[in-house]
Formats: C-alpha cells, sequence, structure tokens
C-alpha cells in the first residue's frame, strides 16, 4: 500500500553551501472511486483512510447517510502489468434498498489536490440532495476567543505537515472546543471527506453540534460537504470564495474566514457566534 511520506534525494543551498541530504515529501497518488462496480470519480490525494475518503465523498454527493447504507467497501485489483493490487481503486457497495440519486456515473470526474471536484453542481442540487437541514436545537454558540485557539490546536495535532510540511488538514470539534478527529491530506477536500467519512462509520451523522475547521480557504466544494454532513460551523484559515458565502446565507451555515490569531471575519450565520454587543455595533 502506498505510504503517507516518501523519500527523495535534494540538493540543500544554506548560505551559498551546497548539500545533498534526503528530504520526507508528502505522498500523493490517484485513487478511483467505484460506486457499485461502476467508476465515479478520480481523486489525487495521500494514502491512507481511503475507505472513510470514499464513503465520505459519496455522503457529500448524496449517495449515504448511515453506515447501514454501506454493504462494504473493497479495494479493486489496479492496473499493473502483473494484476497485482494497487491499492488505487475502491468500490463501495450499497446495501440493497439504497435508493442512488440521480448522478451520472460515467461521468469520468477527475479532481485535483488543488481545487477538488472540477465543475461542481450549483446551488439547487445541494439543496435538493441535502439530507439533514442544518438544525441545531439549542443552537451552538461560540466564543470568539475558542475559535482563535482552534488553528493552533490543529497545527499542533498536524503530525505528518511536521515533517512535510506539505499537508492540508480538517479538524472537527466540539462546541467546546473539543477535539474529535482531525485528518490530513495532501488535498484538503480529500481531508473533509475522510473526517466525514469516518463519522458515517461511526454512525455519528448527522454532525449537528461541531464546528469544522481547515487549512486554507473555503471554497463552495467544502461548504457544500460541510452542509452534506449536517456541520453547523466552518472555520477557515484563509479567505472563503463568493460561492461559498452564498451556499452558507442560503444554507443556514455559520462561515468564518482569515481565522487567524485574534482576528477573524464572519460572513454567514453570525448568530451562532457569541459577540460582545459594543463589537456588534461597532
Amino acid at each position: 500500500m502506498g505510504r503517507v511520506t516518501e523519500r527523495r534525494k535534494v540538493i540543500r543551498i544554506r548560505d551559498g553551501a551546497v548539500s545533498t541530504r534526503p528530504d520526507t515529501l508528502v505522498a500523493e497518488e490517484p485513487m478511483e472511486i467505484r460506486l457499485n462496480g461502476r467508476a465515479l470519480a478520480i481523486t489525487m490525494r495521500t494514502p491512507g483512510d481511503d475507505f472513510a475518503l470514499a464513503a465520505g465523498f459519496l455522503v457529500s454527493e448524496g449517495v449515504l447517510g448511515a453506515a447501514s447504507d454501506v454493504q462494504n467497501i473493497v479495494y479493486c485489483a489496479g492496473a499493473t502489468a502483473d494484476g497485482s493490487n494497487t491499492y488505487n481503486v475502491v468500490d463501495v457497495k450499497t446495501a440493497p434498498g439504497v435508493v442512488i440519486p440521480d448522478i451520472t456515473l460515467e461521468r469520468n470526474v477527475y479532481t485535483t489536490s488543488s481545487c477538488g471536484l472540477c465543475g461542481k453542481a450549483s446551488l439547487d442540487a445541494v439543496r435538493t440532495t441535502a439530507r439533514w437541514p442544518i438544525t441545531d436545537t439549542p443552537p451552538v454558540r461560540v466564543e470568539p476567543e475558542l475559535l482563535a485557539d482552534l488553528p493552533d490546536r490543529l497545527r499542533a495535532a498536524q503530525r505528518v505537515f511536521d515533517r512535510t510540511g506539505g499537508l492540508h488538514a480538517a479538524a472537527l470539534f466540539t462546541e467546546d472546543g473539543e477535539l474529535l478527529d482531525i485528518r490530513e491530506d495532501v488535498g484538503r477536500h480529500n481531508a473533509v471527506d475522510k473526517l466525514v467519512g469516518r463519522a458515517l462509520q461511526s454512525g455519528s451523522l448527522p454532525l449537528s453540534r461541531t464546528i469544522l475547521l481547515v487549512s486554507g480557504r473555503a471554497s463552495f466544494e467544502l461548504a457544500q460537504k460541510a452542509v452534506m454532513a449536517g456541520i453547523p460551523v466552518l472555520a477557515a484559515v484563509s479567505a472563503p470564495s463568493s460561492l461559498a458565502v452564498d451556499l452558507a446565507v442560503e444554507t443556514g451555515l455559520t462561515l468564518v474566514g482569515f481565522l487567524r490569531g485574534s482576528s477573524m471575519n464572519v460572513y454567514a450565520g453570525e448568530d451562532r457566534i457569541a459577540l460582545r454587543t459594543a463589537a456588534a455595533q461597532g
């Protein structure tokens, strides 16, 4: 099976001095996701938690909603000359009676590690396929000071990043700031899928009282994945896209961006952020 990291020789230049040394790099390999034996998507990912990645991807596509929807997940033989398993093809077989939504299985979707799934559906498609509206009763209330602490806690838990400097991460926290799970991947969308897939496998969906924190920016796709998992709060250390904000406003998702130190921007769902009166008036 592919490893999370690989070693490569690098020429290092420091203050004019040249040396040769091995360097640790994050592994990136393609993974094909099949649904009931039919090819659905190819994603570039860091090997590891592949079954959770496939399951989480299918949650975001509206196919799966509970562990009981899955009959099994298996690796398929890869495309090697000798027929050996590459562990880069995963087939998800749904349980009898699971209704597959209207998705095109022959679309040959390709997802990249930088932008995720290309050509995502419109807001209307997300609205019609979401299993759980974002309903947190009583409403989740998050102190800004708690949000401000989360990026440091995310960074401290990134074990592979410390060795490579080349991974994104996504973490789930309770509304009180307790770390529930963290996943790393070369693609931030894959890291979120791994989190959601593990939640599906453990019977924890919907994630109705959690905070999702992602490294980097908050794209439409990440906002969509949060909505499809029933997550009420999405925070990112960088900027959101305009479409991510539109989706957050429409679905009731709380969207926080530029979460750095004690500073942050709240783009939608500010009712869940415990803002001080003076700050709100200012």
